[in-house]
């Protein structure tokens, strides 16, 4: 009995949920209409988030956004109205907006696709006839760079890469010779300046300038003061500590 219950109220909630009204789409509807989009955009999301399969409120988001120049976004909302239509007719506008947004972004190989696509749901619809047309034009004024040509141009990178990276390591290399250099200098310098301090010992008498006879005639003099000096105190022993007497017998 429980369970019974509670499928009548899933099926209860499900049939007010399809009956209630969107109210939100044609208020966006009056905003774009005065050519308000933001105020659009804002009735459309939330359209969205209230009916999340409706293929209209995504389309007319997209194109609410696209007015105000946001491709990228725009785009999106296409794709999602596109994967949510029902119909054919909500298919082609959605393909053909999409391809709209393709053209104003100048990616002229994808509008294209786009607009083939439209045009396999509506085939009589001139608009998209005509944008098709220009897309193919545009496309063959301005064709995308072939692949062998952008393997070239992302050789040619490369070559530049290596070569800008070749051209930074002569560049350290110079700078390390010099920095070597410059340390070479300053250890010779260094090694100068000890030879010159005496590895840091003490600092060596210079020559007094003085000749070598006048040199040798004061050692002469000092050796000879020595000597008396020496002849003196041994006289001085010799009277403090006189020989005994020898004994008389």
């Amino acid at each position: 009995m429980k369970k019974t219950i509670t499928y009548l109220v899933i099926l209860i909630s499900l049939i007010a949920q399809a009956q209630e009204k969107d109210k939100f789409l044609p208020q966006g509807n009056e905003k774009f209409a005065d050519k308000n989009y933001a105020d659009a955009e804002a009735e459309y999301r939330l359209s969205q988030a209230k009916f999340k399969k409706k293929s209209i409120a995504s389309y007319n988001l997209g194109t609410s956004i696209y007015k105000q120049n946001q491709t990228a976004e725009a785009k999106y909302q296409f794709a999602k109205a596109i994967k949510d239509a029902k119909t054919k007719a909500e298919k082609h506008q959605a393909f053909h907006n999409l391809g709209n947004s393709f053209m104003k972004e100048k990616n002229y190989s994808n509008a294209v696709e786009a607009y083939k696509n439209a045009l396999r749901n509506d085939p009589n619809d001139e608009e998209t006839r005509y944008n098709f047309a220009l897309a193919k034009k545009m496309l063959k004024d301005n064709p995308p760079p072939k692949e062998q040509d952008k393997k070239k141009d992302k050789k040619k990178d490369k070559e530049k890469e290596k070569e800008k990276d070749k051209n930074k390591d002569k560049n350290d290399d110079k700078k390390d010779k010099g920095d070597n250099k410059d340390k070479d200098k300053k250890d010779g310098k260094d090694k100068k300046d000890k030879q010159d301090k005496g590895d840091g010992e003490k600092p060596q008498p210079k020559p007094s300038g003085a000749s070598k006879q006048r040199i040798d005639n004061l050692l002469d003099a000092v050796n000879n003061e020595e000597k008396k000096v020496q002849e003196k105190v041994n006289a001085q022993k010799v009277q403090a500590n006189p020989k005994k007497p020898e004994k008389d017998w």
